[in-house]
């Protein structure tokens, strides 16, 4: 790819590969059905809705017959072709993006970055209402030109071509893809991975961010347990962060220290097995939308959540994505340098942001608390969510 280049990409799977998936999905192996998780305060719940020890098994075999028997990718590829995609190249690396401009010439830029088990996906539906608020809601003066990349390590920003990109290293790609669309200033979203990123935009290219928001957890987490006399000092709700980021460690570490210290045996497993793949993923889309003991499916659309897993199967970067989220050596706890970019941080209820931690890092000037929705806020609380970015944007102008 000459140097610089913008390149029109469309999304075109090989019908072998769609053969291979669904053959796949014919043969599965599932394990026997664990027993369910149980203590002297509740009783255990029924086998087909326990996900306490994964997946439930009765779940899984639901799912992976309606993957196979039910979910149409070409359609899911036939609408994303319909939006403006490109590539482009920076550092070696290969960066996939979507590219809409509002009809409003005038409209502020905006990139929305995704985390971890998600993709681009998470954001196709907010396309419309931010291009053309006053279709949505809004009005002309909240447009953005909407700026979707795929995270290095993900879907069709892949191969990793080596092992440098860290949040920094992404977000000077972010903020040079910004540049080559020609926009010289804009505004950075993102929520869990998007959450470090949009912030680190914002360091590595202050003069150029108008103003970072974020969704879910930013900055670095306090150290636990907390000194006595600074634990005295907490609100209410501070309590219940705590008690959650406490809960969190004890109960759902594990896949962070597995991506962190082996995603190539992560990346190995899940890229030979979709029932794998879609269970290790799914796992995660059950415990962090909100209300948790609600079936996700109840939440979230389950064919949006299949395109999602048949990203990572079709494009085989379950080890990759690890790598660039968990796997750089000393990214995790490290305090950052404040930008003096203005910050909005909209914390939904299963999120455990703390304003007095995040503003260690972060030039807070707005802080918004929701006391519904979950962890995946673009999916779960669309409205919201952009309502918010809005609000946020126009009080910087």
């Amino acid at each position: 790819m000459e140097q610089n280049a913008i390149v029109p990409f469309r999304i075109d799977i090989p019908q072998s590969a769609l053969d291979d998936l669904r053959e796949r999905l014919a043969h599965a192996r599932f394990a026997a059905q664990l027993p369910a998780a149980s203590n002297e305060w509740s009783a255990p719940e029924p086998p087909d809705q326990d996900w306490s020890r994964g997946a439930p098994d009765a779940w899984l075999r639901e799912t992976v017959d309606h993957w196979r028997d039910g979910f149409d990718w070409r359609a899911f590829e036939e609408r994303v072709n319909g939006i403006p995609q490109f590539v482009t190249e920076v550092d070696g690396q290969r960066i996939h993006f979507l590219h809409v401009r509002s009809s409003h010439p005038d409209a502020t830029p905006l990139i929305l970055t995704h985390g971890w088990p998600g993709s681009f996906v998470e954001f196709l539906h907010l396309i419309p209402l931010l291009t053309e608020p006053q279709q949505h809601g809004g009005a002309a003066s909240d447009a953005f030109h909407v700026v979707i990349p795929s995270v290095p390590g993900f879907a069709f920003s892949a191969p990793l071509a080596d092992a440098s990109w860290d949040d920094t290293h992404v977000a000077r790609a972010f903020a040079e893809l910004m540049s080559r669309l020609g926009y010289e200033r804009f505004v950075a979203q993102g929520g869990d991975y998007g959450a470090g990123v949009a912030p680190e935009i914002g360091r590595v290219a202050p003069e150029r961010v108008i103003g970072v928001h974020v969704n879910g957890t930013t900055g670095t987490m306090p150290e636990l347990p907390l000194p006595v006399e600074e634990s005295a000092t907490l609100t209410e709700g501070e309590r219940r962060a705590i008690a959650d980021i406490e809960a969190f460690q004890w109960q759902q570490m594990g896949y962070i220290s597995i991506q962190a210290t082996r995603p190539g045996l992560i990346g190995t497993m899940l890229a030979d097995s979709p029932v794998a793949q879609l269970a290790w993923i799914m796992d995660k889309f059950q415990s962090w939308t909100w209300p948790v003991e609600t079936p996700v499916f109840e939440i979230l659309d389950r064919d949006v959540l299949l395109a999602n897993a048949s990203l990572y199967w079709l494009t085989a970067t379950a080890g990759s994505a690890a790598l660039t989220v968990y796997g750089h050596a000393g990214g995790w706890g490290e305090a950052k340098e404040k930008s003096g970019v203005p910050t909005a941080v909209i914390n939904f209820a299963h999120d455990i942001a703390i304003r007095r931690y995040v503003e260690k890092e972060n030039t807070v000037v707005r802080w918004t608390e929701v006391d519904r929705g979950g962890h995946f806020a673009a999916l779960e609380e669309p409205d919201t969510l952009v309502a918010d970015l809005r609000a946020f944007v126009a009080g910087l102008r």
